[in-house]
């Protein structure tokens, strides 16, 4: 009895929140007539809407071209051998519509995969398709035949507090369904450079490699967050770990399976975080807000009547404490959503409403230009740059691109006789020569053209 004491001494604290009166019997155990508490009943129908998933990617092999002469192999009976590899990886995934077999992911689970496989809480495996991905939240919609499923309900993120308990579900290690618990540690996580979009959750619910892309839920069972990253300094869990909110999970998954994409606006506005000393300086008593320095002109913000100085607020009723609030806050936006931009200035509160924009279309993968093109990353040069053109960013070596003697660097100012301004005008000039891509190429002071074949 002294142990039994000791034990419900030392309990968590975890487990003496009030939880719903079980039904008779829910409690296997118990001490003086007292039940013990336990997340059994609520795990017991949440696990089953998480799911581990598996892929397999093929990775071309990078090698000299000599390797590609039949005559040197045979001379020096070089056998032939694959010039593909074959990766794999781990993750978890959310059941979040079981009627039409929809999951959500982390992008980077399932980047570029050939293959993607589901197992189920029940061990059923089931092969996936991509739906749609977005990398710069790191979010992806994959789907399986929608037969005996579980989708896991999705709670209010914007309601959650610090302190919160939560629970984290996921494929740690490729170990299986495994649960950790903690508690929110931060809300609002942003400029970590983990993602292109940051709005995290901080839990110290241990989260390793492996539970990419599964489920952070509270003690109702609620999908709170994705889980998507951790701190790591020793390369494992130390505490700091990072899930994406479920509103805007909720968001992108929506726009994902909609359009297989999401198309980002463009507000036109240059910023920067409010300092204290900025703060005096505009005679403000908070410091927290984002400063818009710049104006891009014709820009849908220019259009609103913004201008530099003024002080970014709010945008659609979204409180802006810094620049990166702005940024997410407008990553959030599709093309043809009005933004309600609350601002001060001069020390009053006024509210302009902007149509966000398609933005110019400043890089593209080469393949979308034209098939010769393809293994290479291009993007517009900038205005301030001596050559006008389109450059290339990157390109793979076991590319024909390559082989035929493109290299990084490169500037691109003629396709087909046609002079090229920028990415838009070189995909017209590059649909008029059929197979064949005719090339002016700028390289550093001097000029070549090349034909692509």
């Amino acid at each position: 009895m002294r142990y039994m004491q000791r034990l419900l001494i030392c309990l968590p604290l975890a487990v003496l929140i009030s939880l719903p009166q079980a039904a008779s019997g829910a409690w296997p155990l118990s001490v003086d007539g007292q039940n013990l508490p336990s997340l059994a009943p609520m795990l017991k129908k949440a696990m089953p809407a998480v799911v581990n998933i598996s892929t397999k990617t093929k990775i071309e092999i990078a090698e000299h071209p000599l390797m590609r002469d039949p005559f040197f192999r045979h001379f020096f009976e070089i056998p032939n051998a694959p010039r593909q590899r074959e990766s794999s990886s781990l993750g978890s995934g959310v059941i979040v519509d079981a009627a039409q077999g929809y999951i959500v992911t982390n992008n980077h689970v399932i980047d570029k995969a050939d293959e993607i496989l589901v197992t189920l809480h029940d061990g059923r495996q089931l092969n996936a398709k991509l739906v749609g991905s977005d990398p710069e939240s790191d979010l992806a919609v994959i789907k399986v035949q929608p037969k005996n499923l579980q989708e896991l309900p999705v709670a209010d993120s914007a309601q959650l507090q610090v302190g919160d308990f939560v629970v984290a579900i996921g494929n740690p290690f490729g170990l299986g369904q495994t649960v950790t618990s903690g508690i929110i540690s931060a809300l609002g996580r942003s400029g970590l450079g983990i993602e292109g979009y940051e709005d995290f959750i901080q839990t110290d619910a241990s989260i390793n490699p492996g539970n990419s892309g599964g489920a952070l839920v509270n003690l109702r069972g609620e999908l709170i967050g994705i889980n998507t990253a951790i701190l790591a300094p020793s390369g494992g869990n130390v505490g700091i770990g990072f899930a994406i909110p479920s509103k805007m999970v909720s968001d992108i998954k929506d726009t994902l399976i909609a359009h297989g994409e999401v198309k980002r606006g463009l507000l036109g506005v240059n910023i920067q975080d409010m300092t204290p000393d900025l703060a005096q300086a505009f005679g403000l008593e908070e410091s927290q807000g984002a400063v818009v320095t710049g104006i891009q002109p014709g820009s849908p913000a220019a259009k609103a009547g913004i201008e530099p100085g003024d002080i970014v607020t709010s945008i659609n009723g979204r409180r802006i404490r810094n620049s990166m609030d702005v940024r997410n806050a407008v990553g959030m936006l599709q093309i043809g959503d009005e933004a309600k931009v609350e601002v001060v200035r001069k020390g009053e509160s006024e509210t302009f409403k902007a149509e966000i924009a398609a933005p110019k279309m400043v890089k593209e993968d080469g393949r979308k230009i034209h098939p010769k093109l393809a293994g290479t990353v291009l993007e517009n040069t900038a205005p301030s740059e001596p050559v006008e053109g389109v450059r290339i960013e990157k390109i793979h070596t076991a590319s024909y691109a390559f082989q035929a003697g493109l290299r990084p660097g490169d500037v691109l100012v003629m396709a087909n006789r046609r002079p090229v301004r920028d990415l838009a005008s070189l995909r017209d000039a590059a649909q008029g020569g059929g197979e064949q891509l005719l090339l002016n190429v700028q390289r550093g002071d001097g000029a070549f053209f090349l034909m692509l074949r």
